[in-house]
């Protein structure tokens, strides 16, 4: 089953009567990243990792959830606690990458010898882009998903371009090495990224999505 992005990305952790909510916000998915690496943390949910598991539950804790939400999702069998974690955390790691634009405008780069930035460097990006293009403020930047800052991002150059017309090329050419919505869309039609074993990733979701 193909996964499908809400239009507001949030996860719900739901184990009994307790539920909590995640957010693939930038600062999660940055400093989850840095840290284990989407290969590691997708194998992790297949695996039953309980320490990345928890881990990943606790740094995308929804900024409004009650400091005792996440001390009750241990609360009961691992029997229970791992099939009702691994589908919502495996989505909640897809959008640590920002979501293709349906909207964007076919690529028409022939380009074959660049090389998709690293994650690291695609948050540095976003947070630059946030904080600088966009004026909003480091706290902002950082609870945003990187899906919400692409978008806004590019909806920040097509309102340059309304107003200046196509001398915006300049500006748009930094984003050649970058997660660009052109390169996604290249990406999700080709079904792997070369920065990374996408197809590694696929099996892995898949193996999730059967024990789920």
């Amino acid at each position: 089953m193909t996964f499908k992005r809400p239009a507001y990305e949030e996860v719900t952790l739901a184990l009994g009567v307790n539920t909590v909510s995640l957010r693939p916000s930038l600062r999660a998915a940055a400093t989850l990243e840095a840290r284990y690496g989407l290969p590691t943390m997708f194998r992790a949910l297949e695996e039953g990792d309980l320490t990345i598991i928890l881990e990943i539950i606790r740094t995308s804790l929804h900024p409004d959830a009650a400091a005792h939400s996440f001390s009750c999702l241990g609360n009961g069998p691992l029997s229970h606690f791992f099939p009702a974690v691994r589908q919502p955390l495996a989505d909640l790691l897809t959008m640590f990458v920002p979501a293709p634009n349906r909207n964007a405008k076919p690529s028409t780069s022939t380009s074959t010898t660049d090389k998709p930035m690293p994650f690291a460097d695609l948050y540095a990006v976003l947070y630059e882009r946030a904080t600088g293009w966009l004026g909003w403020t480091p706290e902002v930047a950082w609870s945003a998903t990187p899906t919400e800052i692409d978008r806004a991002y590019a909806a920040h150059i097509e309102k340059l371009k309304a107003i200046h017309g196509s001398a915006d090329d300049q500006a748009t050419s930094e984003q050649d090495n970058a997660y660009t919505p052109e390169r996604l869309k290249e990406i999700d039609e080709l079904g792997y990224d070369p920065a990374f074993d996408r197809d590694g990733l696929t099996v892995l979701r898949g193996k999730i999505a059967r024990r789920a």
